[in-house]
């Protein structure tokens, strides 16, 4: 998932305070869902960018001496201001209906990512908030204040001016570049054209919901919602690697150039602040806190990840010869179609007989009846305007109060974000309104004709909406710098990860999980996905340390000449199946940018879920005593927290690899 941190360098665990709220929340107003013009969108971004700045001059231009009142608490708006701004605007880059109303939602988040930049940097700001005296705070304030005073201070504050100056000008470039690949990779599209024939081994559904055009073929993009289906169940090798050929070129060569200057210049600001690398930089906030915590966390993957990757490795090679005899290796256009074949063949384990029972419209109201059943809430019908005829919208209301609304636009469209992400939009704001939030994703659409969902895609959905109950549960903060963006980020994806142990139970599945006749997921086939569930998780793992390496590697390293060759060489390093010639996925590899050198927080998130999850599995998965402690301890304290006290608090001692190793070493029978 690509939550919109936007702050660059700016204090990761800001301040903030409810005072003022009504006009802070004014600013913010409502989602426009139909701009009509980019002008619409300007103006908006106009009034963040004026009432930031009014805060900004509430700040430096006070008399006397500094306090909560007229220092930390306008600080804390124009930061609650940008929070908002940065989800806002994310939003409509994301999701709006055409290139110029996408490019304004863009050109603000350059904007606001700027004059975010400009506050990390600001002398007057830090001068002030360094005069506030921490004895006239309580506990939470006087720790916010010395944490953002040390983020100020990382962030450059203390360099000279020339040196202040280079930092903002590069501030400003990377935002523009990272505005720039976004809009590569949405309208990066390719399309694969294909015979009847060639959807040899599709699900019939699938089939039938493509037209045939005049001259006999089917034309296929590299969303979601075709690229995986034909990649698993397509019969036709040739169809696969054409399709594998064109999704691994999506915005390439653009992207390239793109990447190599966002290299560039992160390297650059790191030697202005004194680091070694961007790695070291951009890890200093982190819960590790140091590349080599980085690396050791890689060779402990590797070690266990290895002998299971081999082990899976060796039995889908073993039916790969039995159409090929002559094979040799797996194929990257081989992997998903293989791998599919062997849990077939050796387990019994059907991924088209288990998708009959995932239809979306059954999926999307059982994830929602699990929230309300684990954690006692209601989620019901939000009457309020979409941008989109598909777009449903939602409130959650916990003892007769809503705590939060949210929407969802899970299908594709032309020049929508092609992948899945949760968009905090507003943050809440105790005893003036609540948390909203946006899932943007592309899942097919509908009921069994046209909706079924592969067992993989429910469990994204789930994962997705994790962050979405974490933003409604935490996103009511007394400072608004709390929101859970700022949480440590390589613990932002471990509340996501230990829910997807949900749709792997059959109680929770039984729920929801129905096939055209109404007739209910059968329990031996949850036993059968729970029996394979772990099946290629070593080469699961093993693939993404590749990535890892990328990410970590390409912000310690010199910028590679040749992107797309050096990429190859490092994911082969780690994965069994060797990255293939034409592979330039680096260029549509969106993390290099949102998460630039620390992509391992989803390997350490997983680490984190796993181990949080061992008190579910031990009490109870539905547990209502532990949802709700779970919720206390994990969910609702936000960024307020350091992440290893909220981990601490809810295991009753520090995290493990335990549990994590275990799963990966769980033998597939």
């Amino acid at each position: 998932m690509k939550l919109n941190l936007f702050f660059g360098l700016l204090a990761a665990t800001a301040l903030s305070h409810p005072a003022h709220a009504n006009s802070v929340r004014d600013v913010m107003g409502t989602i426009i869902v139909d701009p009509g013009t980019p002008d619409v969108i300007n103006a908006k971004c106009d009034r963040y960018i004026d009432a930031i700045n009014q805060r900004r001059e509430t700040v430096t231009s006070g008399n006397g001496q500094a306090t909560e009142a007229n220092a930390l608490v306008p600080f804390d708006e124009a930061v609650g201001l940008m929070i908002a701004g940065s989800g806002e605007f994310a939003l409509y880059r994301e999701v709006l209906l055409t290139p110029e109303l996408r490019d304004a939602g863009g050109a603000c988040e350059v904007r606001l990512s700027s004059i975010a930049s400009e506050l990390s940097l600001s002398r007057p700001i830090y001068d002030r908030l360094s005069a506030l005296d921490a004895s006239t705070l309580d506990g939470e304030a006087s720790s916010y204040l010395a944490e953002t005073l040390a983020d100020f201070e990382r962030a450059g504050v203390a360099l000279d001016d020339d040196k202040r100056a280079r930092v903002q000008e590069i501030q400003e470039e990377l935002a523009s570049l990272s505005t720039q690949m976004a809009r590569n990779i949405a309208e990066g599209v390719r399309t694969v054209t294909a015979t009847p024939e060639e959807l040899a081994g599709l699900p019939q559904d699938f089939i039938d919901s493509r037209e045939v055009g005049e001259d006999g073929l089917i034309t296929l993009t590299t969303a979601y919602t075709d690229y995986q289906p034909v990649m698993t169940y397509a019969e036709n090798d040739d169809l696969r690697r054409r399709f594998a050929m064109e999704y691994a070129k999506r915005a390439w060569p653009e992207n390239d150039d793109v990447l190599k200057q966002i290299f560039t210049l992160r390297a650059e600001l790191a030697s202005i602040l004194g680091r070694p690398n961007f790695a070291t930089l951009a890890l200093e906030d982190k819960m590790l806190n140091d590349p080599a915590l980085v690396e050791q966390l890689m060779a402990d993957t590797y070690a266990a990840a290895r002998p299971a990757g081999e082990r899976d490795y060796a039995r889908s090679l073993a039916v790969l010869r039995q159409i090929d005899p002559d094979a040799e290796q797996i194929e990257r256009w081989q992997t998903g179609y293989i791998s599919n074949l062997t849990r077939q063949q050796l387990f019994d384990y059907d991924s088209q007989e288990a998708r009959q029972y995932f239809a979306y419209n059954n999926v999307r109201d059982g994830v929602l009846e699990l929230t309300e059943d684990l954690f006692g809430v209601e989620i019901r019908q939000w009457d309020t305007a979409v941008w989109h005829p598909d777009v449903e919208a939602y409130e959650m209301v916990d003892n007769h109060e809503v705590i939060g609304r949210f929407y969802f636009d899970n299908h594709p469209r032309p020049g929508k974000y092609t992948h899945a992400n949760m968009i905090p939009i507003y943050p809440g704001i105790p005893g003036e309104d609540v948390p909203v939030g946006a899932l943007v994703q592309n899942l097919p659409k509908g009921d069994h004709s046209t909706g079924l969902m592969e067992h993989g895609q429910v469990e994204t959905l789930l994962h997705e909406f994790g962050h979405m109950i974490h933003g409604m549960f935490g996103g009511n903060q007394k400072w608004l710098g709390n929101n859970i963006l700022n949480i440590e980020w390589d613990m932002i994806e471990a509340p996501s990860q230990m829910l997807e142990n949900w749709v792997y139970d059959y109680d929770t599945l039984a729920n929801f999980a129905v096939d055209a006749r109404g007739n209910t997921i059968p329990r031996e086939l949850v036993e059968k996905m729970n029996r394979v569930r772990y099946f290629n998780a070593g080469l699961t793992e093993l693939r993404q340390l590749g990535l890892t390496a990328m990410s970590l590697r390409w912000h310690m390293d010199p910028v590679p000449e040749n992107l797309g060759e050096a990429g190859r060489n490092l994911r082969t390093q780690y994965d069994l199946t060797p990255a293939a010639d034409y592979d330039e996925m680096q260029a549509a590899f969106s993390h290099l940018d949102g998460y630039s050198a620390y992509y391992y927080t989803y390997l350490w998130s997983r680490v984190v879920g796993a181990d949080l999850f061992t008190r579910f599995e031990d009490e109870g998965i539905r547990n209502r005593e532990t949802a709700d402690e779970y919720r206390r301890a994990i969910l609702e304290p936000g960024a307020s927290r350091p992440a290893e006290e909220l981990i601490r608090e809810f295991l009753g001692r520090d995290v493990t690899l335990d549990a994590f190793r275990a799963d990966l070493e769980t033998e597939v029978e």
